[in-house]
């Protein structure tokens, strides 16, 4: 992937607004700045992620529990993270235009880079991260509430809660999926850095005496996870960082080479007993955990992986996003997303070849029929070959033609997206050729049937 390439970040951002996978939230009434609209396949896709984490991380392993902890907790939670006091960046201003920048991204640039102005900038000021709002009828300190900024605490608090229920010992884990907001100062870079997002969190407890080997288990864990996404894995990264955040004891991420840098997907950290004790001070409540076996208590150090869905999300799209020669016709370039068919929002593409001879009747049963298991889409406008190009640009994996043969014997043309194979099969094969190539299928893997 090359680097700085604004080129592919812009057919990217184009390819996700035509075939309906992102678009800038309030778009009619200009937009929010960094603020951004899952369509019918963005939404599937996304969903698709979710459910494939979800599965690794909960479904597949008796040592990890679920959660869906609150967006808006009791306002102590975040005195106790640390997030009211630390969770600041500071901010300087231009002068000339009066944009707003971190300090830290301009510390050795004397110039401003929307107006050009220099020695323009006031002195840093800090500004706080978090979203502030109320709860209840009156607008006083102390209705004082605030979005969640990570979806991590909502794990810390409900430690024994989920734990007693579910008969947990450490080491054990505690997964979440949701929202969280960031008033960011500077947002951008398409979905990668928004004020609105949604993260894939798991807080992993353990014996402090067993916190480097389970550090080291999840950075293994979590690098195998986005190989078996089809990453290609020479633009994934890990990346220790030397300077750490005040609560962790280690801190390595995940990094991936998007066209405009090097940037981070994941994190994994040990987090100590920062967490813990914290909530144990503030909450007057013990989160102590008693070892019968060797007749210990201690409070379990945090393992904690942390990604972002929408980051991944569009790192998926620059990774399976391809221009190449179209086999079918040489002077064409054709565009094809080569995403994982477990990621694919559609999974199959229904085109009756004409609109007579009993084939869309025909082609409307099979469409009835794989909709019990995968997402389909049913096109029956312009030519073939326009029809298998918008589903190459949405991901879909395999395209089923209905002819005249169908009608005669009752197969069906099965074209494979990346290698463009196509091949005859009985209609009531089409489901477990579908199913089983979801399942069995590699980056390098064509039609095999």
């Amino acid at each position: 992937m090359a680097k700085n390439d604004n080129k592919i970040m812009n057919e990217i951002v184009a390819l996700c607004k035509r075939r309906g996978f992102i678009f800038q939230s309030s778009e009619v009434y200009g937009g929010v700045a960094s603020t951004y609209d899952y369509g019918p396949l963005g939404v599937e896709l996304k969903r698709n992620l979710k459910d494939i984490w979800w599965r690794s991380m909960v479904q597949l392993r008796s040592d990890i529990e679920g959660l869906d902890a609150a967006i808006i907790m009791h306002p102590k939670v975040w005195q106790a993270s640390g997030h009211i006091d630390e969770f600041v960046d500071p901010l300087i201003e231009c002068r000339e235009c009066h944009r707003r920048f971190k300090a830290d991204d301009l510390t050795s640039k004397e110039q401003c880079p929307v107006c050009g102005a220099k020695n323009s900038f006031t002195e840093p000021k800090l500004f706080h991260l978090m979203f502030q709002t109320y709860m209840g009828p009156v607008l006083s300190e102390e209705n004082i509430a605030y979005l969640r900024p990570e979806t991590a605490q909502g794990i810390y608090v409900n430690f024994e809660n989920v734990r007693t229920p579910a008969r947990q010992k450490v080491p054990f884990g505690i997964a979440q999926i949701g929202k969280a907001f960031r008033n960011e100062i500077t947002p951008g870079n398409f979905t990668f850095r928004t004020r609105e997002f949604e993260q894939m969190e798991m807080q992993y407890f353990v014996h402090p005496s067993e916190a480097d080997k389970w550090f080291a288990y999840w950075k293994e864990q979590r690098q195998n996870w986005y190989r078996e996404l089809g990453f290609s894995m020479e633009n994934l990264h890990f990346h220790d960082h030397e300077k750490l955040a005040h609560y962790a004891r280690s801190a390595v991420d995940i990094e991936y080479d998007f066209p405009f840098g090097r940037s981070e997907l994941e994190g994994i950290h040990n987090r100590g007993d920062f967490d813990l004790t914290r909530h144990q001070e503030f909450s007057g409540k013990s989160f102590e955990y008693f070892d019968q076996e060797k007749n210990e208590r201690f409070i379990p150090y945090i393992i904690e992986t942390s990604g972002g869905i929408d980051r991944c999300l569009l790192a998926l799209l620059v990774d399976g996003y391809q221009e190449e020669i179209d086999k079918d016709d040489p002077k064409q370039t054709r565009v094809v997303l080569k995403l994982h068919p477990r990621l694919a929002p559609i999974k199959v593409g229904i085109f009756p070849l004409v609109n007579r001879d009993g084939m869309p009747e025909i082609a409307r049963e099979i469409e009835t029929e794989l909709r019990r298991n995968f997402m389909v889409f049913y096109d029956d406008g312009g030519s073939i070959g326009r029809r298998y190009r918008r589903q190459d640009e949405a991901g879909t994996p395999f395209c089923v033609t209905i002819d005249g043969q169908t009608i005669e014997d009752g197969t069906v043309t099965i074209r494979e997206r990346d290698t463009m194979v196509q091949v005859r099969i009985g209609i009531d094969e089409i489901a477990q050729t579908v199913a089983r190539y979801t399942e069995d299928w590699r980056r390098d893997k064509g039609l095999d049937i």
